[in-house]
């Protein structure tokens, strides 16, 4: 698909529609392994040099839309570090798209729920990079119940740790080492204000991340660093198939107005925007791409 022929077809239709053919898989799942196979913009995004010399940080940057922001990001002109739990394969494949659009890609996997590991993530992006411009907190971590008695109060500390507790370590860590002009894009979700009961851990986080980066951007805008939310709907990433029971999973997103799943490359220039001087007078606030779901 040419971008020209991207750009006019009918949001509507321009991508597979649910039902999807049942996939379970274990978490924190393949992308490599999801049918249909998601679009991160391989073929069809183009840069324009809008973050020529930038560094990034992106949390959960080895697949879905971690990784359709880090070929962004490297396509206008970034070098990038993905922060990954442990999916190789799809990191591997990450590495590929930012090294093929000529930027540098670092690797560090490891459980960003924990402070020392989102530490080292900062300090390798200071030392393979020399600086941080970008830092995009986009890891997460659910899964789906049908009652509050099915979830362990082990799961709810462990969602909490990836979703919130991360990000709260990660910008303590990088915000003294990013420079001046700078951006936080926190990830959020339509759950913060939507919330399911079968995803109450997740939306709990969620909510509070939006809480959380609101509350941070007073501070850091003192030394000219922006922060600000994409709360996306539902996104066909692995995190569906391995958190969902698989008939649910497979018809994923036909509740929206679109009537499907959004992809990853569409979530991508949302983050591009904000990381861009484009946005230099936006702060402390969510932008949703959520497949013409309103926000409040």
């Amino acid at each position: 698909m040419s971008a020209d022929q991207f750009e006019q077809q009918n949001p509507t239709e321009q991508y597979p529609k649910p039902p999807f053919p049942e996939q379970p898989q274990e978490t924190p799942g393949l992308e490599s392994q999801m049918s249909p196979r998601p679009d991160y913009g391989e073929a069809t995004y183009r840069g324009s040099g809008r973050l020529e010399g930038k560094k990034a940080i992106i949390t959960g940057g080895d697949s879905g839309i971690g990784r359709a922001v880090a070929l962004a990001f490297a396509r206008e002109g970034a070098d990038v570090l993905i922060s990954y739990l442990n999916e190789e394969s799809d990191a591997d494949e990450t590495v590929r798209v930012v090294t093929e659009a000529g930027r540098k890609a670092v690797k560090v996997p490891g459980d960003i729920g924990q402070e020392a590991h989102c530490q080292e993530i900062v300090r390798r992006a200071v030392q393979e990079f020399g600086g941080i411009d970008i830092l995009v907190n986009n890891a997460a971590f659910q899964m789906s119940h049908q009652s509050i008695q099915e979830l362990s109060s082990e799961e709810w500390d462990h969602t909490f740790r990836t979703n919130i507790y991360a990000m709260f370590y990660l910008c303590k860590a990088a915000l003294p080492q990013m420079r001046e002009g700078g951006t936080i894009i926190n990830t959020a979700s339509i759950q913060a204000y939507q919330p399911s009961s079968a995803l109450l851990a997740y939306a709990a986080t969620k909510g509070a991340i939006v809480t959380f980066s609101k509350g941070l951007s007073q501070e850091a805008i003192r030394q000219g660093v922006r922060v600000n939310v994409v709360a996306p709907g539902p996104i066909w990433t692995p995190l569906i198939p391995s958190t969902m029971p698989p008939e649910q999973a497979s018809q994923f997103g036909q509740q929206t107005p679109l009537g499907r799943a959004g992809q990853p490359a569409e979530l991508a220039p949302a983050y591009v925007f904000l990381a861009s001087q484009e946005s230099s007078y936006i702060s402390g606030e969510v932008l949703g791409v959520t497949g013409g779901q309103p926000l409040p």
